[in-house]
């Protein structure tokens, strides 16, 4: 196959506008094509939603315990003001590269397609795997998807990058998140009326009062001093409800996220809040709650053999934690080491003129390249 740089494979990536809950047949077509022809083993695996799919791709015996590198293909919606250009073409300033996902994560996606196929013509001792995923924008919709396949399609990794934006450092830990949707159903009438009818927004607040006091209880701990904040937390992040003030409210619909430290399960923390639908739907109300995403935390030891090894490869020691979350904490819940690691910053990400810089790509693909000479005979 024709070499193609990492600049010319973001230029293609960028280009699929691979939006959160969207199809994404093109994106993936593309890539799948890439790596057959570069000589990759490559699976694609059809998600529930029948119109996306995970990529799984292999190099080297995939019978013996390897290395993965993990990404997402989906990007958010690019429509927060102050773009400069088209959020959906490449667009090189200086040594800055501009686009919807440089960062977040297509420019790792770029370093990882660009080093293998050097790394796919040498003899290989142990493989090395690329698992791309979608809809991680969404709660890591996805990825469990792909991962639940994995027994069946190599053994199990030794280790699992996962390459979010992290400035080229290691990353050891993040918090958990567990993220709900609730309903509340009451009756529609006239405001003069009342005692007609029953207001879905006064009932909601019963759950809003619950949400507030979890999240000012959580400030108390338990505490781990590697995350900002120390605590898990909890908010309310949508309310919608109502149709005009003199119209008695028959619905109303909050969106609410909890964070946890590593030793806290997130779907814990909203348990109190699931709790209080009982006693809506006794005063008449139709209540439902939806859990509509949830991934673990990530905690892996300073000295475990994968953070040994990110510290030999990037010339850093891996950074304690981070508030966010990535896909990590599932490879790790499903019994495989997992770290982050990637180009780009995190600031960067879901803004108007995300970009990444030539040398973070540059510093990615070395990282790829002495992980291949792990892997070589």
């Amino acid at each position: 196959m024709i070499a193609m740089t990492a600049e010319q494979i973001l230029e293609k990536l960028v280009g699929f506008p691979s939006v959160v809950g969207t199809p994404n047949h093109e994106i993936v077509g593309w890539t799948a094509d890439y790596l057959e022809r570069a000589g990759a083993k490559v699976v694609v695996l059809t998600g529930p939603e029948g119109d996306r799919s995970n990529l799984f791709a292999t190099v080297g015996p995939a019978d013996r315990p390897g290395y993965l590198l993990s990404g997402h293909m989906e990007v958010v919606a690019a429509t927060e003001p102050g773009w400069t250009s088209n959020p959906f073409r490449l667009q090189r300033n200086g040594t800055r590269l501009t686009g919807r996902g440089t960062s977040d994560m297509k420019g790792f996606l770029a370093c990882a397609l660009a080093a293998l196929p050097a790394i796919a013509a040498r003899p290989l001792a142990r493989p090395l795997h690329l698992a791309f995923s979608y809809d991680e924008e969404a709660g890591c919709r996805g990825v469990p998807h792909l991962i639940a396949k994995l027994p069946d399609l190599c053994a199990k990794p030794e280790g699992c990058i996962i390459g979010e934006p992290s400035g080229m450092r290691a990353i050891r830990a993040h918090k958990g998140k567990a993220g709900a949707r609730v309903v509340i159903g009451g009756r529609a009438g006239h405001s003069s009326r009342p005692d007609l009818g029953l207001n879905a927004i006064h009932a909601m607040t019963d759950i809003l009062n619950e949400a507030v006091m979890t999240a000012e209880r959580l400030t108390g701990g338990p505490f781990d001093n590697n995350f900002e904040p120390p605590y898990s937390s909890l908010q309310i992040g949508t309310i919608r409800g109502g149709q005009a003030v003199n119209v008695i409210p028959q619905e109303c619909t909050v969106e609410l996220e909890a964070r946890a430290i590593a030793s806290v399960e997130p779907t814990e923390l909203l348990a109190g809040i699931e709790g209080r639908l009982d006693a809506l739907k006794e005063r008449g109300f139709a209540a439902q709650w939806e859990l509509i995403s949830s991934y673990p935390a990530l905690s892996l030891a300073a000295d475990a053999p994968l953070a040994l090894l990110m510290e030999d490869l990037t010339g850093q020691t891996p950074l304690a934690a981070v508030s966010y979350g990535t896909e990590a904490g599932l490879y790790q819940a499903a019994g495989m080491e997992a770290i982050i690691c990637g180009p780009g910053d995190i600031g960067r990400a879901h803004k108007a003129n995300e970009f990444i810089e030539d040398d973070e790509l540059s510093a990615c693909i070395r990282m790829i390249e002495a992980l291949g000479d792990r892997i070589a005979r």
